[in-house]
């Protein structure tokens, strides 16, 4: 007998009539993976409703979740809704978030509006790429109308992240440091909107002229990404930063990109989830006595990689798929 507080279908029908707590239980499933998750996220997906998504990423220290904290005391004020996905890098202990739920956002812990949630990697098929946005997906399909995203850092899988949202924050100190890396690191081909929070110390504007060049050297498109001066820990430049947030988003619905954003996050999901499966699979087979000893015969120069590749995906043609 299914345990009915631990069914998928029963606990995301109890989600979807505001059950917070049925809902953490969901999104757990989600980090997981497995059949549960797969069952999540199939109800999910087939609800067909999209939160308007804000992706906040930036160094570790630059204030995000501050940030954060005071956006969502100020759409809360506005009476909206509001889903926050915290994404820590995972425990290699408990496979769990490190940091937790922010404790700088703990104030809204008794608000039944907003909903926040700590995200690791742990067991998920394809790892954050994947499960944040099921995880988003989920938030959407419960209903909440706005979902925001905080990354831990800018590495290559923040990044990723970040751009998996409708409008991508990126967050920055005075004095930031060589612009060069912010290129590397893939900031100026995500960021909608840049913040230089802490602009109350030195170097500010010199930031600021230092953007504002870089995007003077950018190839020109039909949106500028706006720079926005905050101190998040005074509440000072948040409701211009929530104003060039919204103004990101209508613009994205006027001409039609939100709708193309969108299909393109959707394609690249559905490859990363075949892709993801394909990996699983091949790894399984290689663990198969009939084809365990090609890694051997191509390192020893029997056989060489692609011979070996196409006998592995031979294989797996002749399996049946998983249902």
């Amino acid at each position: 007998m299914t345990d009915r507080r631990r069914d998928p279908t029963t606990l995301f029908s109890a989600a979807a009539t505001g059950d917070r707590r049925a809902l953490a239980k969901v999104l757990s499933m989600v980090e997981r993976g497995g059949a549960d998750s797969r069952a999540v996220a199939a109800l999910a997906y087939k609800s067909g409703l999209q939160a308007s998504t804000i992706g906040m990423t930036g160094a570790p220290g630059a204030g995000k979740s501050t940030l954060v904290d005071r956006l969502v005391a100020l759409v809360r004020a506005s009476g909206e809704e509001i889903g926050v996905l915290a994404v820590d890098p995972s425990s290699p202990f408990t496979g769990g978030a490190i940091l937790g739920d922010r404790v700088r956002m703990q104030e809204h812990a008794l608000d039944s509006g907003v909903f926040i949630r700590s995200m690791a990697t742990r067991g998920h098929l394809g790892g954050l790429a994947l499960a944040v946005p099921e995880a988003i997906r989920v938030l959407s399909a419960v209903g909440l109308p706005l979902v925001l995203v905080e990354t831990v850092g800018v590495g290559q899988v923040e990044v990723e992240v970040a751009s998996a949202t409708d409008t991508t924050v990126v967050v920055v100190n005075p004095r930031w440091g060589d612009a060069i890396q912010a290129n590397k690191a893939g900031l100026l081909e995500i960021a909608d909107v840049f913040v230089i929070n802490k602009a109350d110390n030195p170097g500010a504007r010199e930031t600021r002229r230092d953007l504002e060049q870089m995007l003077d050297l950018s190839p020109a498109s039909k949106w500028r990404p706006p720079v926005v001066e905050t101190v998040a820990t005074g509440g000072e430049g948040i409701e211009e930063l929530w104003e060039q947030v919204r103004r990101h988003q209508l613009h994205l619905a006027a001409d039609g990109s939100l709708e193309r954003r969108r299909r393109q996050r959707t394609e690249r999901e559905f490859r990363a989830v075949v892709s993801a499966r394909i990996e699983r699979d091949v790894e399984r087979l290689l663990q198969d006595a009939s084809l365990g000893t090609l890694t051997d015969d191509v390192v020893e120069h029997r056989l060489d990689p692609y011979e070996a590749a196409d006998r592995v995906l031979a294989a797996a043609r002749n399996e049946t798929p998983e249902q």
